[in-house]
């Protein structure tokens, strides 16, 4: 499960902040997650409650924004936004898609006291 890792590394951002802040505890901790990034949002959130547990951020929220899909041919312009129907080639033109959005994984904004 790669959403343990990633809520330490959540965790260790999150705490790296408050210190440097000369806080005591975290309120709140917003991320960005891409639907094509991979992360499964309810293991994110179990594998935050289960790390959190005695750290500085020990009652902090999760909020987890999930960033939707989305790839342009730069070739045709076409706008493809869901992921059932993805390809890595084009429909219509059969050239290569580009991902625009989706894939981020990213610390929004962190609230501390």
């Amino acid at each position: 499960m790669h959403e343990l890792s990633i809520a330490q590394s959540i965790l260790e951002i999150a705490e790296n902040t408050a210190r440097k802040n000369n806080s005591k505890a975290v309120k709140k901790i917003k991320v960005q997650i891409g639907e094509f990034s991979g992360v499964v949002k309810e293991a994110l959130e179990f594998s935050f409650d289960v790390a959190k547990v005695g750290t500085i951020a020990e009652r902090a929220e999760l909020e987890i924004e999930i960033v939707k899909f989305k790839s342009i041919c730069d070739a045709c312009g076409f706008v493809l936004e869901s992921m059932e129907d993805f390809n890595l080639f084009c429909p219509k033109c059969s050239e290569p898609m580009n991902i625009v959005s989706g894939r981020e994984m990213r610390v929004e904004y962190i609230e501390i006291e």
